[in-house]
This record gives structure tokens, C-alpha cells and sequence, in this order.
């Protein structure tokens, strides 16, 4: 019985997938499947041939890999690896060469003879380029093929760089990459522009050769790409289909990343569930917009026809559960996210008291703020909260150097009308001139340049908060260390970041907290930044007895934003109330147009930040609420 629950539950998924609770979970998992290979493969005197892949993905297999071998013997003596890709042209000692990554995340921990060790040459001339690749075929032939192949995947569907229109029984060949993978990797770029426009990578033909497939994939960002690769069509459009066709393959995900399969993202349609109130509310928003029916209009038939029979008949009837989902979506809606002074606020998502609340707004970046919740953040200060922000990085390393140089140049010519001494000023500009010449994708910049960045940052973010009417003394910079690297990869957090954010916190002794929850930005600062705050509120918890009386609401929008179930307090923009958020985002100009980092979304922040507020207050509309200009989003977090 079980197991033919289990086949109901996954008819959808057309290989099969391994859902672990997180990545690291899942990545230990991986990592004891290859150790117990190559143990295998010692013990018949054989050798155990893998085939590797580089990014994100994979780093804790490799961790988990190195401690095997440093804590539990496990020897790689026996292992000949294959990788699966590599940039072209590429310098294998370059920071972005796959040669780099292998090493400094494997090779260089572990007893593995260097003879064994291939990944594509990236120095190559061109006219070699095909010889060297069907000699690399033929080298993983000599061997006895590819015993293991493990697989990320990126946001096209790739496999290795087998993009969208490769053909399922391709060989090592040189590839174009898409754009939106140039997109994915201009982070360890410094800027897309500076991403190689091909690649050199073993084909799907020869992955498919593999006795044992893994395809491993983490966080929500890949789930829409998982959802086609199992349960989609097999299409040359998205590669990873044609894993359908393999016969020993398994998708191995965190829980995030197969957060849209039907079994979890509309797990009414396979079994019966066990109905709480976020599932209920779920199930009748995706019920209203599945018909395009107001809440309140679904019917009994349309909750039989559409997998929610069970639902129907235990909650039941339906127009109860119509008229309970409708009244506790229109409970999210408040213009007063601060709560409203003498009302009742049994069905208010915030307090009414006490009236005048003390409120920090944390943004990760210095425009997160006004970009993700920039119309509450004017309402909270218009209805006479006392409202501070605090941006707890420099975003340093998100501004242009010719803008550096701009500001430069105004410093000079301001000393200059003032009769004063520039030679100095004009030695650094110089000097930065010079490095900005020669310097190399993402080289660290100088540290007067990183300062002059920061200082631009700075003071547009200071502008942004003075529009939205904040004094002077509420705005903070932290400037938090573990971002001050210079580079897109950061320093670990340490104590000095919560302990910083424990200052500010007891200085101001908030009865509200904002902070980020939109976790898919490109560099991954908002989790990081995020992780701090909940830390330290943690930590303040067990000895401060205010922060009992503390409330933490997240906000999104930058990169994405809520889903409508998932709302706990959902605030109305008036037409002037946009304008007035889109002014403040105007005043970062170091970020519009075009920013160092736009992640795939080529909108201007400031357009995406509408669009977004209009989508949400379209979502509420179409579930027959309040037609309301835009809509931020927020979600309470509870410690």
C-alpha cells in the first residue's frame, strides 16, 4: 500500500527525485554514494572513473569529499575524474577557470594522482579545438567509461554547457553559451561583458554513456527549471529532459528546489493531505486563479473537478471555506502597517499599540529599503513612527569605476574653485586611473577605490532616507565586515557582525523590525544579512525583555516577491504614494539604467519595484478583493 501511495504521489515525475530537507543533507548523501564507489572499486582492484561538475552546486559534495579523506581514510588513489566543462579561452590558473575551482575545492585536498586528473583546455587554438575533444571521448573510452556522473543545472535547462537545441546524442564539442548563462556567471566575472562566449564541454550523448547519473540541484531559484526537467515534455528547448531517457539517473534536491513539483507545490491533485490553514489558503487562491473565479463565486463542482473533493468534504461546504479564506486575505490589508491607534486590531495583522512604535528598517544593500518597501517605509515615518534604517553594507561592489572617476574629478575641480591645494586629490585620481586601466575582471579594486564607491553608495542612500523624511541621526551605517572583502565572494559572518547589529538594536530597542527575505539576489547578501539580524535578535532575546515585544516583518521585491498565501500584511500604495517610493529609488543613480548586478531581470529596479506592487494589488483584485493601485508585501517571521 505504500508504495502504491508513493506512485500516486509522484505519477507527475517521469525520473526519479530524492527530496532532502536541505543542501547539506543532501550534498553528505551524494558524497557517502561516491565514497562507497570508489571503496567498491578499491576493494575489486579496479579504478573508479567519475565525472565532475564545478559551480555552487556541488561545493559540499566536495567538502564532504575532503573530510572523508582527511578524517576517514578515504583514499583517491584508485579515481580518475573527468570534468564536464571549462570556459574558452580560459587560463587554467585564471580565477575563474574550472581548473582553479577543482583544485582549491578538491584536487589540492585529496591523495588523487595528477595523471588522473582531466578537465577541457581552455588554451587551446581554435582550429584544435575538435581534435582535443574527440580525443577526450576516446580517453573516457580507454578507461571503461564514466562509472559516475554528477550534474548541476543551470536556469535554461543546461547539463554541463549543453544548452537549449543541443542534441540529445552530442559528444565533447565547442559550445555557444546562452545568455542568460553569461547572466548567471557575470558575478565571478565582474560583469557579464567580461564572460567568455563559449565553452568546451562533454555532450549529452556522453553523459548519457554513465552508468549512474545524479543530478543535484539547490534553492528555490532552481525549482521552475526542475519542475520542466521531471515532469515537463523531453524537448531539446530544456536539455535536462532528456535525462528521462537514462536508464539509471536520480534527481537529488533540497527541499526548496522541488518546492514547485505537483507533490508539493499542488499536492491535492495527488493524495489526500492533511489540511491546515496555510495549505487551505493555498488551495483555494490556486482553485480562484485556476478558474479565474473570484474567491467568493467557487462552487462545490469546481472544488470536485479540480482535486479538492476531500478538501470539500472535510471543511466543507464550500462556500464556508470561500467566505473564511476571503475574510482572512482581506485581514492582511492595513494602511497602517504600523497598526492603527483605538482600533481594534483582533484582525489587524499589526498592534495597535503602542500608537507611536519604534521601527528599524534593515536593508541589506543602501537601496534595498526604498526599492522593496520604500511606499510603507514613507507611510510608517508620515504616520509618526519612530523610524530609523540601518543598511548594513557599502554595496561597495556595485558601482561602476567610471563613476569613481566622476566623482573624482568633481572633488578636484570643488578643491580647485576653492583656491585650494588638489595635487594630492589628482595624485590619488591618478593613481586610480591607472589601476582602473589595466585592471582585470573582477580584480579587487584599490582600497581608495573601494572607499569611493562606498561614499557614493552613501550618500545617495542618504538622500533616499532624507526624501522619505527621516533625520539625519536615524540613519545608520553598519558597513558590516564580513561583506568588505572587495570581492563578490565575501568573508565568512563572525561575532564582530551580530555583535555590531546587537548594538544598533538595543540602542534603538525596536517594537518592529524589517528586514529582507528576498534571498535571490545574485551575490546572496540578503541571506547573509538576514541570518545576522535573526541572530542577533536570538542572542538579545535571552536577557532583553523588550525584545518579547518585538515583531519581524520581511519584506521582498528587489528580486521577487511573495506569494499571495504566503502574505501576512499586505500595505496599498496610492498613485502618489508611488510616485513618491519611485523618487526615493531615483535618488540612488549609481544603480539605475543599467546596475553592475542586474541578476536576469533587465527592468530598472525601479520599474521591476512597480510592476511587482502592481502584480500583487492585480492578485488581490482577481481573488474579488479591492482594487488598489499596488500592493508591498510583507511576512511575519517568528523567533
Amino acid at each position: 500500500m505504500a508504495r502504491l501511495n508513493l506512485l500516486e504521489e509522484t505519477r507527475f515525475e517521469k525520473l526519479p527525485v530524492t527530496v532532502y530537507p536541505d543542501k547539506q543533507t543532501a550534498s553528505v548523501k551524494v558524497a557517502e554514494r561516491i565514497a562507497r564507489l570508489i571503496r567498491r572499486k578499491q576493494e575489486a582492484g579496479e579504478q573508479a572513473v567519475l565525472g565532475l561538475a564545478t559551480g555552487a552546486t556541488p561545493v559540499g559534495v566536495y567538502e564532504e569529499l575532503v573530510r572523508l579523506h582527511q578524517e576517514e581514510g578515504l583514499s583517491f588513489q584508485n579515481v580518475v575524474t573527468f570534468n564536464l566543462d571549462e570556459y574558452y579561452p580560459m587560463q587554467p590558473d585564471a580565477p575563474q577557470s574550472y581548473v582553479t575551482f577543482m583544485n582549491e575545492n578538491l584536487f589540492d585536498h585529496i591523495d588523487i594522482k595528477r595523471e588522473n586528473i582531466h578537465i577541457p583546455d581552455g588554451t587551446l587554438a581554435l582550429e584544435e579545438v575538435v581534435a582535443y575533444c574527440l580525443n577526450y571521448e576516446r580517453q573516457i573510452e580507454e578507461v571503461g567509461g564514466l562509472d559516475l556522473q554528477i550534474l548541476g543545472i543551470g536556469r535554461t535547462g543546461h547539463v554541463g554547457f549543453n544548452e537549449p537545441g543541443s542534441a540529445p546524442n552530442s559528444g565533447t564539442r565547442l559550445v555557444t553559451l546562452d545568455d542568460l548563462t553569461r547572466r548567471d556567471a557575470s558575478r565571478d566575472f565582474g560583469g557579464k561583458e567580461n564572460v567568455p562566449t563559449k565553452a568546451i564541454t562533454m555532450g549529452i550523448g556522453t553523459i548519457f554513456k554513465a552508468r549512474e547519473i545524479v543530478l543535484m540541484a539547490w534553492s528555490g531559484k532552481k525549482a521552475p527549471i526542475i519542475k520542466k526537467a521531471v515532469e515537463g515534455e523531453v524537448s531539446g528547448e530544456v536539455p535536462a529532459t532528456y535525462l528521462q531517457l537514462a536508464d539509471n539517473v536520480e534527481f537529488v534536491l533540497d527541499a526548496d528546489a522541488a518546492s514547485e513539483l505537483t507533490r508539493f507545490d499542488t499536492p491535492w491533485l495527488v493524495k489526500d493531505c492533511v489540511w491546515d490553514e496555510m495549505l487551505i489558503k493555498k488551495a483555494v487562491i490556486w482553485l480562484s486563479n485556476t478558474l479565474r473565479k473570484p474567491i467568493l463565486k467557487l462552487t462545490e463542482e469546481d472544488y470536485n473537478n479540480n482535486g479538492m473533493a476531500q478538501l470539500a468534504t472535510e471543511r466543507g461546504p464550500a462556500y464556508n471555506i470561500n467566505i473564511d479564506i476571503f475574510n482572512k486575505i482581506q485581514h492582511t490589508i492595513t494602511g497602517w502597517p504600523g497598526g492603527k491607534p483605538g482600533a481594534d486590531d483582533s484582525q489587524r495583522p499589526e498592534r495597535a499599540l503602542p500608537a507611536k512604535k519604534r521601527v528599524i528598517v534593515f536593508s541589506p544593500h543602501p537601496d534595498d529599503d526604498v526599492i522593496s518597501m520604500g511606499g510603507t517605509f514613507i507611510r510608517l515615518i508620515d504616520q509618526g513612527h519612530d523610524v530609523h534604517v540601518a543598511y548594513q553594507t557599502s554595496g561597495n561592489t556595485a558601482v561602476w569605476d567610471d563613476d569613481v572617476l566622476r566623482y573624482m574629478e568633481f572633488a578636484i575641480d570643488l578643491e580647485n574653485s576653492l583656491g585650494r591645494d588638489s595635487s594630492e586629490l589628482q595624485t590619488v585620481y591618478d593613481n586610480m586611473r591607472a589601476f582602473i586601466e589595466q585592471k582585470q575582471p573582477n580584480q579587487v579594486d584599490t582600497q581608495e577605490i573601494r572607499n569611493v564607491k562606498s561614499y557614493i553608495r552613501k550618500s545617495e542612500a542618504i538622500a533616499g532616507a532624507r526624501y522619505a523624511g527621516l533625520p539625519d541621526s536615524h540613519i545608520h551605517f553598519q558597513a558590516l565586515p564580513f561583506y568588505e572583502s572587495g570581492k563578490t565572494s565575501k568573508y565568512p559572518v563572525t561575532d564582530a557582525d551580530i555583535e555590531l547589529t546587537m548594538e544598533l538594536l538595543q540602542q534603538v530597542q525596536p517594537h518592529q523590525v524589517f528586514v529582507a527575505g528576498d534571498f535571490a539576489d545574485p551575490n546572496g547578501t540578503h541571506i547573509v544579512c538576514f541570518n545576522i539580524v535573526t541572530e542577533a535578535l536570538r542572542r538579545l532575546k535571552e536577557k532583553e525583555a523588550w525584545v518579547q515585544d518585538c515583531w519581524v516583518w520581511m519584506y521582498r521585491g528587489a528580486w521577487h516577491e511573495f506569494k499571495p498565501y504566503e502574505i501576512e500584511m499586505a500595505v496599498p500604495l496610492s498613485p502618489l504614494e508611488v510616485l513618491r517610493k519611485r523618487n526615493a529609488i531615483f535618488k540612488h543613480q549609481s544603480q539605475k539604467d543599467t546596475p553592475v548586478f542586474p541578476g536576469d531581470d533587465s527592468r530598472e529596479f525601479w520599474v521591476r519595484a512597480e510592476q511587482r506592487n502592481r502584480e500583487t494589488a492585480l492578485q488581490y483584485d482577481n481573488l474579488g478583493l479591492a482594487d488598489y493601485e499596488a500592493m508591498e508585501a510583507f511576512v511575519r517571521w517568528h523567533f
